[in-house]
């Protein structure tokens, strides 16, 4: 849906929404459902096999869960998530799923369209998110079942593509179509509105002496209020802890593309934003010499587009991967499969305990395990050890090195090399880069050595962070640890665990990888906690929103 049928920015009051929801992912499609008023209840016909829990839920089972004391129900619960609402939910959802059950989920929906909470999510793409610019030829690593979001079966939609009796996973293809077939189906389309971009959200706040004050930087003539615009933040009084100031709005502004790439900007004031923007805005960095050379990249599509091209076969220089995660293992697979020879570099040891690939299943995820088999018994062959430099005398000797790089690795796989691996493949543990080259060459750093190889592309794949540009000093103040940037895994958003409340922001709300669900079967958590908030305020207060919001949507 367009979101503003204007060319321009209005120049009355912008639109006032009740909730902005940033991201269209599964988190932003969970939350549109449940606040479109989607309500679970407890099916009486089930039986959840953790009687504790089964009976709480009997004990209130004309109540929706949205309306339950979640604190309550999550209580002595355990699973793969440190959000005691994403266990809970999970566990309603997929009841004993990390025991290799398939039980029917204890939930019915019903639609309540007097609890209806009027919303906006707010998309880059069509309703997926990032699921779109996956590479269509991998497998997701959780179940096909588990990427589902509530009221609508993920096999329905795929014809149940199971592709053997041990392994339900599925393409991202499959699922981005689930994703946006979901949104069609539960009627959430007018929720939605794509391509667009957010630049900025800032807090609004009023003074006791009605005067606005905005927590930032004046935007009142930007946004040509006049001297009677105080009234357009007539809200719902939520205590600010700015010397005694209500909290009224957030000020979320940015620009629609539309045809021919023009852009439409826009501005909106929302009493409630919640954060869904996921993990993969921005690639994490080595921040080594020459990481912004043209060979060096830090997408696994990037590799793709250059198979695709032609630029890459069996007799080019090597493909170096950097990084022991499971979208370094990809790239290695991709890269292998097309009979390109690989280097791969990454810090840890083979027997650290902390390597994704052992906590999978081998018979669920063989071409992971494929992977680290490779990475254990094909390794580079140390010829010549010497001393390490430190990092300075590193990249000072980097030129001389390089003049005498090695033109192919020598392994040393001894007589545990696995029939069906690739023999153009070679890794290097306990190893780090020290620079990249202009001439396309590669230096490495093991324990008492360094070496250098010349290769045909470097791919970069740590891990990723969010991009919080649009907020003051990129959200870091909202983290567990206000000193560091926000990361998903070390440094997640700070949040009240049942209501998904910023602990820092009344009215801004995070969930999925923000705060460290970085599963789908775990981000839906984020969804129920913020729904029942914001169910519980509106029945306390009447209303969420003095003005617009109803009008608006």
């Amino acid at each position: 849906m367009p979101l503003l049928e204007e060319t321009a920015l209005p120049q009355d009051h912008p639109p006032t929404v009740p909730v902005v929801i940033i991201g269209n992912g599964p988190s932003g499609i969970c939350l549109s459902y449940l606040l479109s008023g989607y309500k679970p209840y407890l099916d009486t016909t089930t039986v959840h096999p953790n009687q504790i829990l089964y009976r709480k839920l009997q004990e209130t089972k004309h109540l929706p869960i949205t309306e339950q004391d979640l604190e309550y129900l999550s209580e002595g619960l355990e699973g793969r998530s440190r959000n005691p609402v994403a266990v809970l939910f999970d566990t309603l959802l997929h009841p004993n799923a990390d025991f290799g059950y398939e039980f029917p989920s204890v939930l019915q929906w019903r639609k309540d369209k007097q609890h209806h909470i009027p919303h906006l999510v707010l998309g880059r793409s069509s309703p997926g998110g990032a699921w779109h610019a996956m590479e269509g030829s991998m497998l997701t690593i959780s179940l096909g079942i588990w990427m589902e979001l509530p009221g609508v079966n993920y096999r329905d939609l795929t014809n149940d593509k199971q592709r053997d009796t041990t392994n339900d996973r599925a393409t991202p293809e499959e699922i981005s179509s689930y994703y946006q077939n979901y949104v069609k189906i539960k009627g959430l389309q007018k929720n939605f509105v794509e391509n667009t971009y957010v630049t900025s959200i800032q807090k609004l706040c009023r003074g006791r002496s009605e005067e606005v004050v905005e927590l930032g930087h004046s935007i009142g003539a930007d946004l040509g209020l006049g001297d009677g615009g105080n009234e357009v933040f007539e809200g719902s009084g939520v205590e600010c802890e700015n010397n005694g100031a209500e909290c009224v709005l957030w000020e979320v502004r940015g620009y629609q593309q539309v045809q021919n790439n023009a852009h439409i900007p826009f501005c909106l004031f929302a009493e409630n934003v919640v954060l869904a923007t996921g993990a993969s805005d921005s690639p994490i960095r080595l921040g080594v010499e020459g990481e912004d050379l043209p060979f060096v990249y830090h997408s696994i599509s990037d590799l793709g587009l250059a198979l695709g091209r032609g630029q890459l076969d069996m007799n080019s220089d090597p493909v170096l991967v950097v990084g022991a995660g499971l979208s370094a293992a990809d790239a290695v697979l991709c890269a292998c499969n097309s009979n390109v020879r690989v280097l791969h570099v990454f810090r840890k040891s083979t027997e650290d305990s902390d390597l994704i690939f052992k906590q999978l299943p081998k018979t669920l995820y063989p071409e992971y395990h494929k992977v680290y088999n490779m990475m254990c018994s094909q390794t580079y062959k140390n010829v010549t050890p010497s001393p390490a430099p430190n990092r300075a005398q590193a990249v000072s000797i980097a030129s001389s090195v390089c003049a005498k790089m090695c033109p192919k690795p020598q392994l040393a796989t001894g007589g545990n090399a696995s029939v069906g691996l690739f023999p153009d493949y070679t890794s290097f543990p306990d190893h780090c880069v020290v620079s990249f080259q202009s001439d396309m060459k590669c230096l490495l750093q093991g324990i008492n050595t360094l070496k250098a190889f010349k290769v045909s592309m470097a791919l970069v794949l740590i891990g990723t962070n969010p991009d919080l540009f649009f907020l003051k000093g990129q959200g870091q103040y909202l983290g567990q640890d206000p000193t560091k940037p926000i990361s998903c895994k070390q440094n997640p958003v700070d949040i009240y665990p049942y209501t998904f409340e910023c602990t820092k922001e009344p009215g801004l709300f995070a969930m999925g990888p923000l705060v460290g669900d970085n599963f789908v079967r775990f981000l839906k958590g984020g969804a129920l906690g913020i729904t029942s908030c914001l169910l519980k305020r509106l029945k306390k207060k009447e209303k969420l929103i003095s003005n617009g919001g109803n009008d608006f949507i």
